[in-house]
């Protein structure tokens, strides 16, 4: 069970690091909404071919993207669901944070 649990966190931070980069989490975002080939993705993030193709390569190898051959081109698309561990984690600071501030307000109306 521990050892479950360490692999988990060790995979998660692999997320939260291939997401750090903003140019990894705009492609995430063009790339749930539709498969695209590397060179469609050059233009909306402003970057070179190259660059584009490093960000992908992270984003697959933490599994947040797959990539699909056609003849010459390489097709990415966002895997669903491969964030949950990021929106788990955040959740229960969410609920966290909520408690704190509905704590906040009755502190403030009990004045």
């Amino acid at each position: 069970m521990v050892n479950a649990q360490i692999g988990k966190a060790e995979g998660t931070d692999r997320v939260f690091h291939a997401i750090a980069d903003g140019n990894r989490r705009k492609l995430l975002e063009l790339l749930a909404a539709n498969e695209m080939a590397v060179q469609d993705l050059v233009a909306p993030l402003g970057i070179t071919v190259g660059a584009v193709s490093q960000h992908l390569k992270i984003l697959r190898d933490n599994g947040l993207v797959t990539r699909r051959k056609a003849g010459r081109h390489r097709y990415y698309r966002a895997v669903a669901g491969s964030l949950d561990d990021v929106r788990e984690w955040t959740e229960k600071y969410r609920q966290f944070w909520e408690s704190q501030f509905d704590e906040l307000e009755k502190f403030i109306d009990s004045r």
